[in-house]
């Protein structure tokens, strides 16, 4: 990686608190970080990577703060039975495909889905994975595909009690193991949270060990929460309380911790997310898709709640879920004039605010100190593009284009659409297609 990079002549989005459009500017990237915006007279005796980004805009990267890397293996899959609801849904599905997972499809799904990233202009993941029969060392896999694509990733594994009690240790175990190295490398590419697939499939016993041990090690927690009413079924008939108070009960909630999805939740539980400062992550289209109905996003917001926006693997186009994620918003209330300010507010200023919490450094915005991650799209506006007007342009313009380049803390993973990384993305996926197919056998 250069030492420093200047991208010149393009129309810089620099979005964040004083978002602003600046035509004609240039952005400094210096060890891994935003040294200046300017003018192009203003940087003189450039010595280093330029990037000529004329006609183009360039802005933050976008961030994925909930996916899951290895659905990228269900891809045209036809042998799962069809599914009457959630639960069948699993355990038609996501259970069978996970179970037959080997280390080796762990480290090709997430190279996948990576990849895909990278051509869409997310430069950050939170990734939440499960193997249940090779779950030792399936971290250190996805940690090695994540370093290869020079993308930033935060991992965990998926605890549960489903596959019995030595899988369940080994989860406890492969969190921990993953935790500890993370912050022994202590860098800034490579994160982990502790990860716990859902209260119904979790024991109070297995749960509390999961508590105990991610306490110890000053970490958060990243759970799926009552995306389908059998979660809070189970809870209720099981432990006597609702899902968020059973995870408040543990200690699971707080700043550092990530709820995904947060559906079927009533106001008390949104005002516990909110008071704990646990983030929420919405998920749209897998919402759609599985039929479970979608998160009361205004209401979580109006009571306080961190919403951002998350992908559940559905697509590694984070401007794709922007846009269903504002037509659910209006279908669910029946209005067309709602939503707009929170869901581009979950993508653009709730995301960074997640990403820093689990990276300290910050993101969402082109200002000086901000972490070098950029991405460019070829787009002419045919309308005025200004600081009033940049999200409709977002939504409306630039998500129908395609990104250009993709930039991480200074580095150039892709530009002018060609991968710029030491991958044959060919082999990648000749040898991805020999593997799935295997691992469909197994299903």
């Amino acid at each position: 990686m250069p030492d420093s990079l200047l991208i010149e002549n393009g129309t810089v989005l620099t979005l964040g608190k004083s978002s602003k459009v600046l035509p004609g500017h240039s952005v400094l990237i210096k060890d891994g970080l935003i040294a200046k915006i300017a003018p192009k007279k203003a940087i003189q005796n450039f010595r280093g990577k330029r990037i000529d980004a004329t006609g183009k805009v360039v802005l933050p990267g976008f961030i994925n703060a909930h996916t899951h890397f290895y659905s990228s293996f269900a891809r045209g899959l036809t042998k799962a039975k069809p599914s009457k609801d959630f639960n069948q849904v699993l355990k038609n599905l996501w259970w069978r495909l996970d179970s037959a997972l080997t280390t080796e499809d762990c480290y090709y799904s997430a190279m996948i889905a990576l990849l895909g990233s990278i051509r869409h202009g997310t430069t950050m993941l939170i990734d939440h994975h499960a193997s249940p029969n090779a779950v030792v060392g399936s971290l250190g896999a996805i940690e090695r595909a994540v370093r290869e694509t020079g993308l930033r990733a935060c991992l965990c594994y998926e605890l549960s009690d489903r596959d019995g009690a030595g899988i369940a240790k080994e989860g406890l175990a492969e969190n921990a193991w993953f935790i500890q190295q993370c912050q022994q490398q202590n860098d800034s590419r490579v994160k982990a949270l502790f990860g716990l697939h859902a209260s119904f499939t979790l024991s109070d016993a297995t749960l509390e060990k999961a508590a105990t041990l991610g306490q110890a090690l000053h970490t958060g927690f990243h759970i799926h929460v009552a995306e389908a009413q059998n979660d809070q079924d189970w809870a209720l008939r099981h432990c006597g309380k609702r899902v968020v108070e059973r995870l408040k009960q543990f200690e699971i909630l707080g700043p550092r911790s990530i709820a995904a999805h947060c559906i079927h939740v009533n106001r008390r539980e949104m005002d516990l997310l909110a008071e704990t400062q646990t983030a929420v992550v919405h998920n749209p289209q897998s919402n759609m898709n599985n039929a479970v109905g979608t998160a009361n996003v205004i209401e979580l917001m109006k009571r306080g709640a961190l919403v951002g926006l998350g992908t559940d693997a559905m697509t590694t186009k984070m401007l794709e879920e922007l846009r269903v994620a504002l037509w659910a918003l209006h279908l669910r209330a029946a209005n067309p004039s709602v939503g707009f300010g929170e869901v581009t507010g979950a993508l653009f200023a709730n995301n960074p605010k997640i990403a820093e919490r689990i990276f300290g450094l910050r993101f969402g915005e082109i200002s000086a100190g901000a972490a070098g991650d950029i991405a460019i799209f070829d787009y002419d506006p045919p309308t005025p593009l200004e600081s009033g007007n940049v999200f409709g342009h977002l939504v409306f313009g630039i998500s129908q284009t395609e990104a250009d380049t993709t930039i991480v803390g200074g580095r150039v993973l892709m530009e002018n659409r060609k991968l710029a990384l030491n991958l044959d993305e060919a082999r990648v996926n000749a040898r991805a297609r020999e593997l799935v197919k295997n691992l469909w056998r197994r299903m």
